[in-house]
């Protein structure tokens, strides 16, 4: 009896979680969040795309019960710390804050052990930091038609820096030279768009194109010129500086963007909660003019649906430049 007795306490208990079904997800997503959250940046500290991702953080922190902890985890480009996140428990208690690169790591590195967007539940788009297309101002082009005009007569003559191999600034001006009519620039990678302003300064290259406004300084003294921007519009912190669409490259964009995701099945609930927390933070207006600073052009408020459009149409976008330059696996 006491051996029947401990297999129908044992049948009970089987039982009893599937009673619940599925109260302890709901459960879960109800109390979220009950402990911190670590928000995973796969860039190293102190650059551009950390600094914006600790104020989201901090900002974060004020309109949830709990903190939010920024943890940098980097590797093969953001390869290690998306993938850290895309096999994380989907608790709402791992985040990924990634930007445009995470839209191109399919076909850089075709051997990945996760997908970059099954994978992933797209949270909410923060904002865009539009590319600024600069040039050394010894060149015979003062607008983006004459420059246009000056690629095309002198083919291979002239070179662009770029901050690295497959990175946003390499992807951005392929893009522009692709949409100009086929120019052909040589490209001279650098590790960083910071290591190629002293060779842009002094005209051993010709062009960069660049996330954001830092080199806008330059600018102002005469020791660069400005001739677009990627926005599809002017942007805010460069005011004076066209798009490059209105300029001579109809339908042209080209930013860096960055968004917060969790891993694939988190709890619905969850994903909303955290989405309206989001949107809470964009919607203020300090916060926007805090990442205005940094030239990004924050979306005040952004759905999960919106968010994981978004991501597909800059994955269609990018993946065929990758092809066209010869970088897809």
């Amino acid at each position: 009896m006491k051996r029947r007795g401990l297999f129908a306490s044992a049948a009970g208990l089987a039982l009893g979680p599937l009673a619940t079904t599925p109260r302890p997800a709901a459960a879960q997503a109800a109390a979220w969040p009950n402990q911190p959250v670590r928000l995973v940046v796969p860039f190293a500290a102190g650059g551009p795309t950390d600094v914006a991702a600790r104020l989201v953080a901090e900002e974060l922190g004020k309109v949830l019960p709990q903190r939010i902890i920024v943890e940098n985890r980097t590797g093969a480009g953001v390869v290690v710390g998306s993938e850290y996140v895309a096999k994380a428990p989907k608790d709402g208690y791992t985040l990924l804050y990634t930007t445009i690169a995470h839209s191109v790591l399919r076909p850089l590195f075709p051997q990945l052990t996760f997908d970059p967007i099954a994978d992933f539940a797209p949270v909410a788009l923060i904002g865009q930091v539009p590319m600024v297309l600069y040039v050394n101002p010894k060149l015979p082009a003062k607008s983006l038609q004459e420059l246009i005009t000056l690629f095309r007569e002198h083919p291979g003559e002239y070179h662009y820096a770029s901050s690295g191999i497959g990175g946003a600034v390499h992807l951005a001006t392929e893009l522009f030279l692709s949409m100009a009519g086929g120019l052909k620039v040589q490209h001279v990678p650098y590790r960083g768009s910071s290591a190629a302003m002293p060779d842009l300064l002094s005209g051993n290259v010709d062009m960069l194109m660049d996330v954001g406004t830092g080199a806008m300084p330059y600018v102002e003294r005469g020791e660069l010129r400005a001739l677009g921007v990627g926005s599809p519009t002017r942007s805010p912190a460069a005011p004076d500086v066209p798009a490059i669409s209105e300029a001579g490259v109809p339908g042209y964009e080209a930013y860096s963007w960055h968004m917060v995701m969790a891993p694939a099945g988190t709890p619905a609930a969850v994903i909303t909660a955290l989405n309206d927390a989001v949107n809470r933070v964009t919607g203020q207006e300090a916060f926007r003019q805090r990442l205005l600073e940094m030239a990004m052009q924050v979306r005040p408020r952004s759905s999960p649906d919106e968010a994981a459009a978004f991501l597909a149409s800059e994955t269609a976008k990018w993946e065929p430049i990758l092809r066209r330059v010869g970088m897809a696996g």
